[in-house]
């Protein structure tokens, strides 16, 4: 596995080593001693998985409180364009975010911590979304920062018209709303 830091520390991009063959390929997606050595001890204690399809942008979300969550994110089928946000108030790169691609054919994986929101913009037919998390979901606890606050200014590749959204997303607080990690 190959650990790349981004801009924001502790957001890392982790792309697996690939062997091919006539019969296809294999690869290892996930080994905690590794994994706990390049970046955190993290206990993941859930898998989860979505399916979308072209224009569908899930985000910006996080949990408050103790209800936050470590994600560690990838794409089985096709591409989506990740991004995780900085709203840890005590942090050099509060309210920057970090901008990855992520596929089937280049399979990177992205690690989000705890204290980012997150979300994803569907940029293929479809797309088979993946991530392991590391607290359970709370409903009482969820947020979301509107995906086109001016405040961040994320540089989307299409346009508002063309996104599907979830009526929560769409309801989504701006930067300057949302409530914030210390």
């Amino acid at each position: 596995m190959n650990y790349i830091s981004t801009e924001i520390p502790d957001v890392w991009i982790l792309e697996p080593k690939v062997f091919n063959d006539a019969r296809g390929y294999f690869m290892e997606t996930y080994r905690k001693e590794d994994f706990d050595t390049h970046i955190s001890s993290i206990d993941f204690i859930q898998d989860n998985q979505s399916k979308s399809s072209y224009g569908v942008l899930r985000g910006l979300h996080y949990q408050k409180g103790v209800w936050s969550q470590a994600k560690l994110v990838r794409v089985l089928q096709g591409t989506v364009l990740d991004v995780a946000v900085d709203i840890r108030r005590s942090s050099s790169t509060f309210g920057r975010y970090v901008m990855v691609e992520l596929s089937d054919e280049n399979n990177r994986q992205l690690f989000i911590p705890r204290g980012f929101a997150h979300g994803f913009l569907v940029l293929s037919e479809e797309a088979v979304f993946t991530y392991k998390v590391d607290n359970t979901y709370m409903p009482s606890a969820e947020a979301a920062i509107c995906f086109d606050d001016a405040t961040i200014g994320i540089p989307w590749p299409i346009t508002k018209q063309k996104m599907l959204l979830s009526p929560k997303d769409s309801k989504a607080v701006s930067f300057q709303e949302a409530e914030y990690f210390d």
